[in-house]
């Protein structure tokens, strides 16, 4: 008994260990088969799904592409462009524009580029997103619609179905040629309160009179119920434009809406251009670029 007593517990243990083992393998043959670990995760999760791409703060280069605004329009002089001074990718150190402060004032230059083009609206953006993607930069920042509102008549403004089907146009053009290239879309500026800022000044009524964004400031001192409709069916036009870059932005993972911040923005007199005061000046310029770099290197987007 003393002899056969050991055996008989070897044999349970032995028994018990490949008992034990098999049930090991029949675990873990079950957690392959479901795709879950011990710790009820997915098998591979991480390995298996796509991670979504994440908003670099840092972008290497920087397009700009939009209007009068991007180009720097009567910042520097009297109806003329003045990409130096743009707060996108100007050079000026007035300004310190977004590249430069993302970038170095030094590398400026080399690593972006300004499609803007004096007047552009919506329809322009895919033709500018495409000479912009061929540099395959880091950001490319999006600033248009002021044109679209500012027509010669109210009932002459791009149509909101018409807006927003040209920037989801423009917006797929970039990603089918720079696919990893990131979007900081301003929204449309605040014209009614443009208009506010320069009304009352008898200077500035002659400057709007030779054709300055008729649809808002024609008659500019007017109360009268048909101008003050209008000036309100202007200011409806640029908010429904940015709930369109909104909403077509927030269905690309690399594009990031400024959550309204330059439409929200108070402009000063003292900010727009001294020649047409409507236009930013060097100073609106640099209060847009310090909007912007506030955006583009938040961890998280505007709410």
């Amino acid at each position: 008994m003393r002899t056969t007593a050991p055996r008989r517990r070897a044999r349970r243990t032995s028994a018990g260990a490949g008992a034990g083992a098999a049930a090991a393998l029949l675990l873990l043959a079950a957690g392959a088969l479901t795709g879950c670990s011990a710790d009820g995760a997915q098998a591979g999760g991480e390995r298996g799904a796509q991670a979504a791409p994440r908003w670099n703060i840092a972008p290497a280069s920087v397009a700009a592409v939009g209007d009068s605004i991007t180009r720097g329009f009567d910042a520097c002089s009297v109806l003329a462009d003045c990409p130096e001074a743009s707060w996108a990718t100007g050079d000026d150190p007035e300004v310190r524009s977004l590249a430069a402060r993302l970038l170095g004032e030094a590398e400026v230059p080399a690593l972006s580029w300004n499609y803007a083009v004096t007047g552009s609206r919506m329809a322009d953006l895919p033709g500018q997103l495409a000479s912009a993607a061929a540099h395959k930069p880091g950001l490319v920042t999006v600033m248009v619609g002021s044109n679209d509102a500012c027509r010669p008549s109210a009932s002459s403004m791009t149509s909101v179905a018409a807006f927003r089907s040209g920037f989801e146009k423009a917006l797929a053009g970039l990603r089918a040629a720079s696919p990893a290239s990131q979007v900081y879309v301003s929204s449309v500026p605040d014209l009614q309160r443009l208009w506010e800022q320069g009304k009352d000044d008898p200077m500035v009524r002659q400057v709007w009179k030779l054709g300055i964004c008729q649809s808002m400031l024609a008659d500019p001192t007017s109360a009268a119920a048909g101008a003050t409709a209008r000036r309100e069916q202007v200011r409806a036009r640029v908010v429904e434009y940015n709930e369109a870059l909104r909403e077509v932005c927030a269905k690309d993972e690399l594009c990031r809406y400024d959550g309204g911040a330059v439409f929200q923005y108070p402009f000063s007199a003292e900010q727009l251009s001294r020649w047409d005061w409507f236009h930013p000046g060097k100073d609106g310029q640099a209060r847009l670029a310090e909007l912007a770099h506030r955006q583009v290197t938040s961890a998280e987007p505007p709410r």
